[in-house]
């Protein structure tokens, strides 16, 4: 075992780019994929007739035809989107010539079709990215995965959580009425809440009984850059960690020399209370070369121990180290669904994280939250790679929440995008007639110059965001 982590090589960190770019092209190709047949499908059972499916933008790189209606298949050179090109008479053909359409396609032409039609069609890119997300989560709680308890560390006694009343090993058991089990529950339901600035009722069960009490957290002294962090530790509230139990102690540690063994669990150095390995391991490091009083748990009884840390000398300065193995991991549980239940679970996660996802948007308008939210492709390809690097567990998860991204962002009611033409059809739905060629045409000028501003958004904080700080 290595105590010392070696620098990264070259050969390593071009290994995790290219894992980060492989991890991000395949998620970007499942959803756009899988939001274009939403809209192909749909369009096909309404008997549109589909001229070519794309695989990305700009030039085409590959292609070929297939199917009743030779479509195109074709996988093209900008891999940030995708598009279902239609039988449209708005648009000009292969010849420049706007609107000329043979006699047997004319009843197959989208214009044609009745608003209701157009509508499914359109919506179906959308709902096919909440579908997967539902497919995808369902998985998840199906397969069931070792998860974080809810259970608190014992937060400072400056925190708000301490004055109303929150101590270390409190397991939360609910959050506003509703059930939880798992930390990262506790932390979405907080959320929610947290974004609408409404206290959140927990439902604890302190440690060493039976019964549970309801405890209320205000929630409306956390700032839009709190909601942005982490804004459970605002609140004092973090997850404990298991027992500060030793691991396996290297030759010359001064826990060695001081008759410490591994498995024993420090319950207390100089008169205060460790809870956890980081605890144990804050105190260690700030007392280099000083006598300390340990007091260890072995087999049921209560042993003491004077232990002088080692000074070591880094660039934050001079630490203290015991030399000897620790981990900080959570209590973990883990639990698997029924379909049925998956399924449910699956479909309330991908609608509270939409409207979650639509609340937040509408705060960025208000200027109640940052802009720095907005993320781009930078972003997203590093968090593919983080979570591809994790395990597969994580990386569906990723997929689950970005799908869910995806489907949202196209609703906006922005031209150019699923939403801007869903507004153009209920337009025609309230008026009894289409929007005119003239202002469909400058509302997308419009609405391709909005998204182009919120790409370049979306691009500098992604490079602020990665840059070294």
């Amino acid at each position: 075992m290595r105590w010392l982590a070696p620098l990264p090589t070259c050969s390593s960190i071009n290994m995790e780019f290219l894992q980060a770019v492989l991890a991000f092209l395949f998620a970007l190709g499942i959803l756009i994929v899988f939001h274009e047949l939403g809209h192909y499908w749909v369009a096909r059972l309404c008997n549109v007739k589909v001229l070519r499916f794309s695989l990305g933008m700009g030039n085409v790189i590959y292609s070929r035809r297939f199917g009743p209606d030779q479509t195109e298949w074709v996988i093209s050179a900008v891999p940030l989107g995708g598009y279902v090109k239609m039988l449209d008479a708005r648009e000009t053909n292969d010849g420049g010539v706007r609107g000329e359409i043979s006699p047997a396609d004319l009843d197959r032409e989208f214009t044609r079709q009745s608003v209701w039609k157009r509508i499914a069609i359109v919506a179906a890119g959308p709902i096919a990215n909440f579908l997967l997300a539902i497919l995808l989560l369902t998985v998840l709680f199906m397969i069931g995965v070792p998860e974080p308890v809810a259970k608190l560390r014992a937060p400072d006694n400056s925190t708000l959580a301490y004055r109303m009343g929150l101590r270390g090993n409190d397991l939360v058991t609910g959050v506003n009425g509703k059930p939880i089990r798992f930390w990262s529950e506790l932390r979405w339901e907080i959320l929610e809440s947290a974004v609408e600035k409404q206290p959140v009722t927990l439902t604890v069960k302190p440690t060493g009984t039976t019964e549970t009490v309801q405890v209320i957290v205000p929630l409306d002294q956390l700032s839009a850059q709190d909601i942005e962090s982490d804004f459970l530790g605002k609140l004092g509230m973090s997850l404990a960690l298991s027992e500060a139990q030793l691991g396996n102690l290297m030759e010359g540690s001064p826990a060695l020399r001081a008759g410490l063994q591994k498995g024993d669990i420090i319950t207390e150095i100089d008169g205060k209370t460790i809870l956890d390995n980081r605890d144990l391991i804050e105190m260690v490091r700030a007392s280099p070369g000083k006598l300390l009083h340990f007091k260890a748990r072995r087999a049921g009884s209560i042993l003491e121990f004077l232990v002088t840390p080692l000074s070591e000398k880094t660039e934050q300065g001079t630490i203290g180290k015991l030399k000897v193995e620790v981990s900080s991991a959570p209590e973990m549980q883990n639990h698997s669904d029924s379909l049925s239940d998956a399924l449910r679970k699956g479909t309330e996660r991908t609608w509270s994280a939409s409207i979650l996802t639509l609340r937040m948007i509408g705060k960025m308008i208000l200027g109640e939250v940052s802009l720095k939210n907005i993320t781009g492709p930078l972003t997203i390809a590093d968090y593919a790679g983080q979570s591809a690097k994790t395990g597969l567990v994580s990386y569906i998860s990723f997929l689950a929440f970005i799908s869910i991204s995806l489907g949202v962002l196209n609703l906006l009611p922005i031209p150019v995008l699923d939403g801007g033409h869903l507004l153009y059809y209920s337009l025609e739905v309230l008026t009894g007639r289409p929007v005119s060629t003239r202002i469909w045409e400058m509302s997308q000028r419009a609405g391709l110059a909005v998204l182009l501003l919120l790409m370049v958004i979306a691009f500098y904080n992604d490079i602020v965001r990665l840059l070294p700080a």
